[in-house]
């Protein structure tokens, strides 16, 4: 659907600036809160210390709370929602389908297959690790997108239908793989497929920070392409617009945003499918605004939900990912009835 007004700079602008003040508001919240509370003056005092490398007269609760603990969480909560609500938003314009997100489609679970057989194989190599999950994110799309095509035209039903076959699938591979863990290891790798944002990187987050804002730039570039090929393939080419250039790029970028956010973090369900639902009700569908709203949305949706995590029933935690599914699921069915109605 074409937005009803037309999009200025100006508004994208505006809307990204103010998306980004109200995460950093709620990532500050986020250093605050948890088994041992922090004030806003000691989070701020942490967090200027740590700039300026002036570390001589750091507390004990700055070093070890806020910087070895919460802020890796908070920063790669950011990372994971920015990367799964693009790549969710992504799938949705490709396939003009609303219900088409990577965990529905079974791309997560391609994904976290992939990273799990890694894991198996060389527990400790993050590279490896990444390369694996993207090799099977990729291949689960290519899957789902060949079983979802009818007589040379994508049909909406059969393609999530060949989605959840999918993930059921993989699902079944990944208990299967699992069974044959350790018992020391089993309680961790169920962990982690829930959605697990506690676990140190062997790798800094600036890289996938940097890897991860790369791809979604490249997916923004396709934003005018979206945009027309929401009325179909082939009114978008009578438009100009290379179709395969752009199935290329958001199916690439899509399957590494997945790739990504599940090497490091497990399978989280809920955030690629309802952000961009809610940055549409927002913001509108134009994708030229719709990209950032959607990635800075995806971020701020899961360091919330991480942050809930931890705290509702501290100390012990709770997986991210169960916490995206309790309050994800209510807000879909509310969406779903309010678009039928």
């Amino acid at each position: 659907m074409s937005p009803s007004k037309p999009l200025t700079s100006r508004k994208v602008i505006g809307v990204t600036l103010l998306l980004a003040l109200l995460l950093l508001v709620v990532a500050v919240i986020s250093l605050r809160l948890g088994a041992v509370s922090i004030s806003t003056p000691q989070v701020g005092a942490c967090l200027v210390e740590a700039a300026t490398g002036n570390t001589a007269h750091m507390t004990a609760d700055c070093r070890m709370i806020v910087l070895d603990l919460r802020l890796p969480r908070v920063l790669l909560a950011l990372l994971v929602g920015a990367s799964l609500s693009v790549a969710g938003a992504g799938f949705q314009a490709l396939l003009r389908n609303p219900l088409a997100d990577p965990y529905v489609l079974g791309v997560s679970s391609g994904a976290a297959l992939g990273a799990i057989l890694a894991l198996l194989v060389q527990p400790r190599t993050t590279i490896g690790t990444m390369a694996a999950a993207f090799a099977g994110a990729l291949l689960t799309v290519a899957a789902v997108y060949f079983l979802g095509r009818r007589h040379g035209h994508l049909d909406s039903f059969t393609l999530l239908l060949a989605g959840i076959i999918t993930a059921s699938f993989f699902s079944a591979i990944i208990m299967f793989l699992m069974a044959s863990l350790p018992g020391r290891d089993l309680r961790g790798m169920a962990f982690w497929l829930m959605g697990d944002l506690s676990s140190p990187l062997p790798v800094r987050t600036g890289w996938l920070m940097l890897v991860a804002w790369m791809t979604i730039g490249g997916v923004y570039t396709t934003a005018a392409d979206l945009n027309l090929l929401a009325a179909g393939e082939q009114e978008a080419e009578h438009l100009g617009v290379n179709v395969g250039r752009v199935k290329l790029v958001v199916y690439l970028a899509g399957s590494l945003l997945t790739a990504l956010a599940v090497s490091v973090s497990g399978a989280i369900g809920y955030i690629g499918l309802l952000v961009p639902h809610v940055m549409r009700m927002l913001f509108g569908s134009d994708y030229r605004l719709l990209i950032p709203a959607s990635a800075l949305g995806g971020a701020l949706a899961l360091i919330i939900a991480d942050t809930l995590a931890r705290t509702v029933i501290a100390p012990t935690e709770l997986p991210v990912g169960a916490m995206t599914a309790i309050a994800g699921a209510p807000v879909f069915i509310y969406l779903l009835r309010r678009k039928l109605g």
